[in-house]
């Protein structure tokens, strides 16, 4: 078999077993360079390079690369800017659905007024098999596409697209021991703030680290997170053990325009910073799973249905506009599952005494 792979934009790689006819071949194309340490032969990635190499080796079986065929095409998508903008979009979702579309064009080699329904079908197997991207990616690109083709361009093949099956994958849960042992492990009265408010409100990372000192209700013993995922508004839970240790950090640092402020105070902390604490506090704790800061808002629900709270409560609570979105956590529950005895247990595993 002869693999042709896009090594970059400038040059094709080629590879193939020795074979003496079709070293004689590769020499008929200008521009070609044998590679010893890779043991690879690259050409120049012209227009017709493709055509150029399939006439050669004719006959013979051949694997492409679909990048091949990937060029850059310019499109700013202006258009598709302003629009998600108008209707505010979060930063997140916009920079996403620039991506996608982007990336798109690029791999179709076309404009978008040129597009038609196989084009998107084949970036998005690209998308699954090379890139093995996760369901929910592959859900966004789609997202990205529609709103695009379909919201924008009004081009009604893109709602032909089948959803892909979600993964059912299921979130890893701390216990409660194991929650303390990583709050424990921090010195740091900033860093133990953080994660103790983010465990005790089921808190997203990108939210903990927006949270202003006028969001911190300690009247009602609630904390408001403004503009959230979607851009929803909600209430949450703070503890009483978070708000011992979040006025011991309060008259410590004073904070004044962010709760949790950066280097700098007019900015706050960066998400990755907190990512970071979490792992360290981890690797202090002995965590062994395999757990991210996410992780604690898993733990949260998970403990708050486990203590006999209902679904809806923590739907609201972890600002969840779907409730099968917060029904996975009955499928990591220990409430039920703990009170089923496995059959083992019932087993005379005794040995009998000899005779």
């Amino acid at each position: 078999m002869i693999q042709i792979i896009k090594e970059n934009e400038d040059t094709i790689k080629i590879l193939f077993p020795y074979i003496p006819d079709f070293v004689t071949k590769i020499k008929t194309i200008s521009g070609r360079r044998w590679h010893p340490e890779g043991k690879y032969w690259t050409i120049p990635h012209t227009d017709d390079a493709l055509t150029m190499v399939r006439k050669l080796f004719e006959g013979t079986d051949i694997y492409v690369d679909p990048d091949i065929n990937r060029k850059e095409q310019y499109c700013d998508f202006n258009d598709l800017r302003k629009e998600l903008i108008a209707r505010k979009y979060s930063n997140k979702t916009v920079k996403a659905y620039m991506y996608y579309n982007r990336d798109f064009i690029s791999y179709s080699g076309k404009i978008p007024s040129e597009i038609i329904n196989n084009d998107i079908t084949d970036y998005l197997v690209y998308l699954a098999e090379r890139k093995r991207v996760a369901t929910a990616t592959l859900n966004q690109a789609i997202n990205a596409l529609k709103f695009y083709y379909g919201s924008m361009l009004k081009k009604k093949f893109v709602y032909e697209i089948k959803r892909p099956k979600k993964d059912k994958i299921l979130p890893v849960i701390l216990n409660k021991v194991e929650v303390a042992k990583i709050i424990n492990s921090v010195d740091n009265v900033k860093h133990k703030t953080m994660l103790m408010i983010i465990y005790s409100a089921g808190l997203r990372v990108s939210e903990v680290v927006k949270l202003k000192p006028e969001d911190i209700d300690s009247q009602r013993m609630l904390i408001y997170i403004k503009g959230a995922k979607g851009g929803k508004d909600r209430y949450t839970l703070l503890s009483h053990a978070s708000l011992t240790v979040l006025t011991q950090y309060s008259k410590e640092y004073k904070p004044r325009k962010w709760l949790f402020e950066g280097a700098k105070p007019d900015i706050h902390i960066s998400i990755r910073t907190v990512q970071k604490i979490f792992e360290n506090a981890c690797k202090r704790a002995g965590i062994m799973k395999n757990v991210t800061v996410h992780s604690l808002r898993h733990s949260f629900a998970t403990h708050l249905l486990e203590s006999g709270v209902d679904l809806r409560y923590i739907q609201e609570l972890l600002g969840h506009v779907n409730s099968k979105t917060t029904e996975i956590y009955t499928h990591v529950s220990m409430k039920n599952l703990s009170q089923i005895r496995s059959p083992l247990d019932d087993c005379d595993l005794s040995r009998n005494k000899r005779r």
